[in-house]
């Protein structure tokens, strides 16, 4: 699937001539990791205490999800499973998106710099990289011109939905192995090693899995529309070696399959896991895609938010000028087999990506979607499918970068009319600096150790509301602590009580009592039925201390737990605090 190698047009990639890396290939790489410096400027100079604003709370969640990891390397403990949240059961790290694969070999940074830093390094090089690996295989194995693939690769690392998502979500921010996977594939067409290509592969897409499953589900299917689409067109020239092929893609799932086989055990069978999780029906509302991001120059941000379920989830956005664009490339370059391809793989991921039927402005319509037959398959049911538009970003760069290299061979008059057609359709769409806030300062209970006087090796700090996906600096006060004590619930996904995925854990009485009064400062009346179920709650949790920081309905939160517990609260370290270990022996 060569439309344009490096040596004569249309070689196969057995005549392919290696091209050596020069100093525009580490041009165009500084520049990318110049471009997302730009982007999380904001961020570096305030790291260990600036916050991605619209990261919501996953930010918190992502910062647990190293420092857990980091400790439990250092600690020799079990990374796929961690005591530390959901105390007693614990959280089950292959369930949720920790990326074990960059988490674990940054453990160093994560000890001694801190996850904050953890955070920002992913993300940063998650953009920079995704970049240069889609520029990488562009510029070596589909176009001659090295521009053009850093038009190419720019977009897939810092295209509106890698934007949005670079707010909170590193697994669809790191995406540099993605391109080696297509072109590891590619080269099983080819290739007379089909195991050694094979091995290749097959570790490639292990590795992936635990960067993250849901982006590599995106990918194959994009690839697969691709692919499907490239052979029709070549079908006369493609001379397909079964054989060989058969023995590369079983080489690749074999080695693949021997190590992830476990994890993936652990995962979907192991201790809190779960079968899926339902979001709801999430589709792209058609405007969305001509519509511009929040993080962008030309940004609308009242209509990406109308048009989105938040601000992380701004999927397509792609903005009117270059879907214009793109459709004119779809129609110009037509004839061209990786280009069509690309077109067709564009368009039916976006279309995917409207869901069950196609809204428009909000107005929903009789149009079914291709969604409408796969909500309900195994793995598909536990994705969001306006994600399903992030496919269309490379495919979308192929166009760009074919389009370039075919403008820069032709006549020189073209090239400033197509410059000033890819800046207009480009540049509105360029991303800003993220926001970036102060985060909330950890309580001096926890910050200067006072909590050392109230808990006992094994004993669980009970915060109050307790943690959940709306409450999460208590994980921070844990991770500044060094995971000294565990916390009751938390923010991660697990079993629900059905079996099915949930945010956070199944509610119990004193935490839903809590959350029903820290919503709207209901004051309940507490009998003794409540009271009884409250100490039960704080028996099954091992509950040494009760902690309530500053809270805008804390009067009533700290009359109700004083109904419970018949004892007043003591502040100690900016926090009223009760010390409960004489209910929890």
């Amino acid at each position: 699937m060569i439309e344009a190698p490096p040596g004569r047009p249309g070689a196969p990639v057995s005549e392919r001539v290696r091209r050596p890396f020069t100093v525009g290939d580490l041009l165009a790489m500084v520049g990318f990791l110049a471009l997302a410096m730009v982007v999380f400027g904001p961020f570096w100079r305030h790291v260990g205490t600036g916050y991605l604003y619209n990261s919501a709370s996953d930010q918190h969640m992502w910062e647990w999800f190293f420092a857990s990891t980091a400790h439990a390397v250092v600690n020799l403990d079990n990374p796929l499973l961690s005591p530390w949240q959901n105390h007693p059961l614990g959280v089950n790290m292959m369930a949720n998106t920790t990326m074990l694969g960059l988490a674990i070999p940054l453990t160093p940074v994560t000890i001694v710099f801190g996850p904050s830093v953890t955070w920002a390094v992913a993300l940063t090089g998650g953009l920079a990289g995704t970049a240069a690996g889609w520029y990488w295989v562009l510029s070596r194995h589909v176009v001659r011109s090295r521009i053009g693939a850093a038009v190419g690769g720019a977009f897939c690392g810092f295209a509106p939905p890698m934007i949005s998502h670079a707010n909170a979500h590193p697994n669809f921010a790191v995406l540099v192995l993605l391109p080696f996977i297509v072109l590891g594939v590619v080269r099983l067409l080819h290739t007379t090693r089909p195991v050694r290509d094979g091995v290749v592969l097959g570790l490639l897409v292990a590795y992936q899995i635990f960067l993250g499953e849901e982006p590599l589900l995106i990918g194959a299917v994009t690839f697969l529309i691709f692919a499907v689409s490239w052979l029709a067109i070549r079908r006369h020239e493609v001379d397909l070696r079964p054989r060989r092929l058969a023995a590369g893609l079983g080489t690749a799932a074999g080695v693949a399959l021997v190590i992830v086989a476990f994890p993936l055990w652990w995962q979907f069978f192991g201790p809190q896991s779960y079968g899926s999780i339902e979001h709801g029906y999430a589709g792209n509302d058609a405007a969305a895609f001509t519509t511009f991001a929040t993080e962008s120059w030309a940004a609308q941000p009242e209509a990406a938010r109308e048009l989105s379920m938040n601000r992380t989830e701004e999927n397509a956005f792609f903005g009117w000028p270059l879907v214009i664009l793109f459709v004119v490339l779809t129609v110009c370059l037509w004839r061209v087999a990786v280009a069509r391809a690309a077109a067709i793989a564009a368009f039916a991921m976006c279309w995917l990506s409207t869901g069950v039927f196609l809204i428009v402005d909000g107005s929903a319509t009789a149009v079914p979607g291709p969604w409408l037959g796969m909500f309900d398959l195994p793995l598909f049911e536990s994705v969001l499918e306006s994600r399903f538009a992030l496919g269309a970003v490379p495919a979308i760069a192929v166009l760009l970068a074919v389009a370039t290299d075919r403008v820069l061979a032709g006549r020189r008059w073209v090239w400033p009319l197509w410059f000033a057609a890819l800046a207009g359709a480009l540049l509105p769409i360029a991303p800003t600096p993220l926001e970036v806030v102060r985060r909330p300062e950890t309580p001096p209970f926890f910050a200067q150790g006072l909590w050392r006087n109230y808990v006992d090796p094994g004993g669980t700090v009970v915060p109050v509301p307790l943690p959940d996906s709306g409450s999460v600096e208590p994980l921070q006060w844990q991770v500044e602590t060094g995971f000294a004590f565990p916390l009751p619930e938390g923010y991660f996904v697990g079993p629900g009580t059905d079996g099915k995925g949930t945010y956070g854990a199944p509610r119990r009485p004193l935490s839903r009592l809590l959350e029903e009064i820290s919503e709207d400062g209901t004051e309940p009346v507490i009998d003794e039925g409540d009271r009884a179920r409250a100490l039960a709650d704080l028996r099954y949790w091992n509950a040494d201390v009760i902690v309530l920081p500053a809270h805008r309905y804390d009067d009533q939160l700290k009359a109700a737990l004083e109904a419970i517990l018949h004892k007043p609260a003591r502040v100690v370290g900016n926090v009223w605090m009760w010390d409960v270990r004489e209910f929890t022996p």
